[in-house]
């Protein structure tokens, strides 16, 4: 994701104005000068056992609550493989474990080659559909590789987080009967840039399945957007995202105020360059749930201490059930 030039004010309200256009440039969402040191390597978790239908939910109206311990875990199992560029062994080990959790659950995949100033390299959308009675769907996305030219990036929040947070979510809704909209989980592939973000060096995944949907008309079945981008964060402050649909943005604060969530939602407003802005150009209503303020004028964002301990399984619980209440709301509407 990347902050466009015309949003870099931040804390306008709170810092002076001097200060606040010292600072602001260390934000930016592509740098490029970033530390090379890379931590201690991890060695890759094993596949987790699949989840039975009896611990997911089987209400017809109600979704379950999130499990904030096993939620963290899977983001451990995910970072343990180390960094995940496209491309990389690790990314498609990745992939299988991804695809392992999902055991009897309607897996679609999106595969295809794509073409980047580094040559071209394969990117692997993966979609998990759990069918309601309602026609329509609620898609909630985040993606899973991890930057490329940072050596020891582990992106424990940054493809991490949502990575496992929707691995949760999936045991949630696995045995589900839904008499709402269908929900699809969506790992996105290749959404960080693979030598410095653009239009075109950025988003693969998001932009392919976006442009897929819209040929072969499944797009006009998506009621909602949902993204979740860096929300691991221990200090989770997630952003009023001034890219994504106002009503849905305002829906989610909706969902955060009903469950006492409110405090960590939408202190500041920023735009953000993301997976959402393909589905956004579609048409479809989007909302960016990120947290870009990650560690102190996000220090800590695509370095190698973007790591474990700066995260929180209550951060995770929070973000999951907005998404599920949000889920909630859209199905009344």
């Amino acid at each position: 994701m990347i902050v466009p030039d015309s949003r870099r004010k931040w804390l306008a309200a709170a810092v002076p104005a001097l200060l606040m256009l010292a600072l602001a440039p260390l934000a930016l969402k592509r740098l490029g000068r970033l530390p090379e040191t890379p931590p201690a390597t991890q060695a890759a978790a094993p596949l987790p056992e699949s989840v039975p239908a009896s611990a997911s939910a089987s209400s017809a109206g109600e979704l379950p609550h999130i499990n904030a311990a096993r939620a963290m875990q899977y983001v451990r199992e995910v970072v343990a493989f180390g960094p995940r560029p496209i491309g990389s062994q690790a990314h498609k080990k990745l992939e299988a474990y991804l695809v392992a959790h999902l055991k009897g659950v309607t897996v679609e995949h999106d595969d295809f080659t794509a073409s980047t100033p580094d040559g071209s390299f394969p990117i692997h959308n993966i979609i998990a559909k759990f069918p309601g009675a309602k026609p329509g769907a609620v898609v909630i996305a985040t993606h899973y590789d991890t930057l490329m030219r940072v050596k020891g990036f582990v992106g424990a929040n940054d493809g991490g987080s949502g990575a496992g947070l929707l691995l949760e979510l999936a045991n949630q809704l696995r045995g589900a009967k839904r008499n709402r909209y269908s929900v699809w989980l969506v790992w996105l592939d290749g959404e960080e840039a693979v030598r410095q973000w653009s239009e075109t060096d950025s988003l693969y995944g998001s932009r392919h399945l976006a442009e897929k949907w819209q040929k072969d008309g499944t797009i006009s079945q998506v009621k909602a957007f949902l993204l979740a981008d860096m929300i691991g964060d221990a200090d989770l402050n997630i952003d009023r995202e001034q890219n994504s649909t106002a009503w849905l943005e305002d829906l989610v604060y909706q969902a955060a105020s009903k469950l006492g969530y409110q405090s960590h939602f939408f202190a500041r407003r920023l735009a953000i360059e993301d997976d959402h802005l393909p589905f956004a150009k579609a048409g479809v209503p989007v909302a960016d749930l990120i947290d870009f303020d990650y560690g102190y004028n996000n220090v800590f964002w695509h370095t190698p201490q973007d790591t474990l301990d700066k995260l929180s399984p209550k951060s995770l619980e929070i973000t999951g059930e907005v998404l599920l209440e949000t889920v909630r709301l859209l199905d009344q509407k």
